[in-house]
């Protein structure tokens, strides 16, 4: 059975049994789609396991079930997706939150429509080589750590991981690898230590053995907000019925991606470059229904509290009509 088959039975088996009902044809069409002040959206995506409940809602129909055509544009990460989101380019996209907070900090003003990604144990790892002689935290200083991106939510994480055993930033180099590069710069002695998220950890430690030393999501990050939907504020205010429309899809698709897993790992192969067996023993992190305030608000102090933030950001700015209601129910 060609795989795109496999997963569209798939996931219309778990919509159909998260409403007590037979496999629908396609969701029903919400009343009033036909009033949708921009019914296609241009919606930039990255290629991870972040963004698997855009990806539901597309091949699912919860979409089109709103009077939506979702367009999906792959960009490299938030940093690169604002500017659009900006220029109108495109309209809405996946977003870390320390960037958006950033962004929105220095005035670039957005709304954050619906969450997406949450860590959970296990999901955010600080990595050596099997032989190093560095068992924690503690051991980094003087060393050199890799992260994805500078001044984002893997410094921060490793900045907090370091002050729990000790040590600062200062104490620390960190440079700045692409994700898949990570680790031949281990194998090669480029870097002591890798900052690293799924499916990378899962590589690390099967091609090179490469060994946890520390959760980086656990004790003050623990359970710490990732990433969610966000557009323009300009967007926002001149499209709100559009912008409901995509909230009610995502959190059909959001409650699909929380309460069943294989509807998340029938996916990733659709998407990404993890393969069916590694999507099923991946480590992942869970996909909140709500988009709440208090949750966001961690973030925004964390930011504050290592100065990656000029002056304290209230998130409550950021968050679109209606976005702490998305929750629904498939």
């Amino acid at each position: 059975m060609p795989r795109l088959l496999k997963v569209m039975i798939a996931i219309l088996v778990v919509v159909a049994a998260g409403c007590g009902q037979s496999p629908p044809s396609a969701p029903k069409a919400h009343p009033g789609t036909d009033a949708l002040e921009k019914p296609h959206l241009v919606v930039g995506s990255m290629l991870i396991p972040d963004a698997a409940p855009l990806h539901i809602a597309q091949r699912s129909g919860l979409f089109a079930a709103e009077g939506l055509t979702v367009e999906i544009e792959t960009v490299q990460g938030g940093g690169y997706a604002i500017p659009k989101l900006v220029g109108g380019s495109m309209d809405v996209a996946i977003l870390n939150y320390i960037t958006a907070i950033k962004a929105h900090s220095q005035d670039v003003k957005l709304a954050l429509i619906a969450d997406g990604y949450q860590a959970a144990p296990e999901t955010f790892l600080l990595m050596v080589a099997k032989d190093s002689p560095v068992r924690s935290p503690a051991d980094l200083r003087g060393k050199t750590i890799a992260v994805a991106t500078l001044r984002s939510i893997g410094t921060l994480t490793v900045e907090v991981a370091l002050k729990a055993h000790g040590l600062t930033a200062e104490d620390v180099t960190m440079v700045e690898i692409p994700l898949p590069n990570m680790p031949a710069a281990l194998k090669a002695g480029t870097v002591d230590a890798l900052w690293m998220t799924e499916p990378f950890i899962t590589a690390a430690g099967t091609s090179l053995g490469a060994r946890k030393i520390y959760d980086v999501m656990s004790g003050p990050t623990a359970d710490f907000p990732i990433a969610g939907w966000g557009t323009s504020a300009t967007f926002a205010a001149k499209n709100p019925k559009t912008v409901a429309a995509f909230q009610r899809a995502m959190a059909r698709a959001q409650h699909l991606a929380a309460s069943n897993r294989e509807a998340v790992t029938a996916i990733l192969p659709t998407y990404t470059k993890i393969n069916e067996e590694t999507a099923k023993i991946i480590t992942l992190g869970r996909f909140p229904t709500t988009l709440e305030r208090q949750r966001l608000q961690r973030v925004a102090d964390t930011m504050t509290e290592y100065r990656y933030l000029d002056k304290p950001v209230d998130v409550s700015e950021m968050l679109a009509p209606a976005a702490t209601t998305t929750g629904g129910t498939p």
